[in-house]
């Protein structure tokens, strides 16, 4: 048996065999597999600055780490209210709600529509264009503007102005029309005489401007 001693070891490696050396043993397979890839390295200092912020609010925040993240959850629920009131969700929802689609027609022919469906029991159209009728009139008496995008709602809050007199049964009017026609609710025949009564009254009302 032959025994190899540390002297019969050659120690006298140049530097360039040395490099050499060192880079072979490093390009071996085993290294580069157990090398972390750029998505993991930067998992991981994404994760670390997290944990460095999280634990900097939480000594300035009452109730340290769960005040912060009840903080956090406060934010987004913010964000999200604002995204639906104002964002593209809240202008379709609006769009959605208009009292007149398509080409308006004149008040007298909107009563006309609605009282042939309220006579042939369809009060759903009765409903709908007994408030378009109203509507229509104020626009016509230039009380409202006739411009396109305007929701029952708005109609009413701005003819309530003007009406003061009408300003509580038009919002209820612009209720029944919601209901009827986004809401899913069936019409009714007294629904529609609500509102041929409130048309009415409205073509009797002087608007406050007019009266001062």
């Amino acid at each position: 048996m032959v025994t190899l001693l540390l002297t019969d070891v050659p120690v006298d490696i140049d530097r360039d065999t040395a490099r050499r050396a060192a880079q072979e043993e490093l390009t071996d397979q085993r290294y580069q597999q157990a090398k972390p890839s750029l998505l993991q390295e930067a998992a991981h200092w994404v994760g670390e600055q997290l944990d460095k912020l999280l634990n900097g609010l939480s000594s300035v925040v009452p109730g340290g780490i769960f005040g912060v993240v009840l903080i956090l959850v406060v934010l987004i629920v913010l964000v999200v209210v604002i995204r639906l009131r104002t964002g593209k969700i809240a202008r379709a929802a609006r769009a959605d709600r208009l009292v007149f689609e398509g080409k308006r027609q004149s008040a007298a022919d909107y009563r006309r529509s609605a009282a042939a469906a309220a006579a042939a029991g369809r009060y759903d159209d009765a409903v709908r264009d007994g408030f378009r009728a109203l509507v229509r009139a104020l626009e016509e008496r230039a009380l409202l503007d006739a411009r396109s995008g305007r929701t029952a709602d708005e109609a009413a809050a701005e003819a309530g102005v003007l009406l003061p007199n009408v300003a509580n049964e038009l919002r209820q009017g612009a209720r029944l029309f919601d209901d009827v026609h986004y809401g899913g609710r069936e019409g009714t025949e007294a629904a529609y005489r609500t509102l041929t009564e409130l048309d009415d009254r409205c073509r009797r009302e002087r608007p406050v401007v007019m009266a001062s």
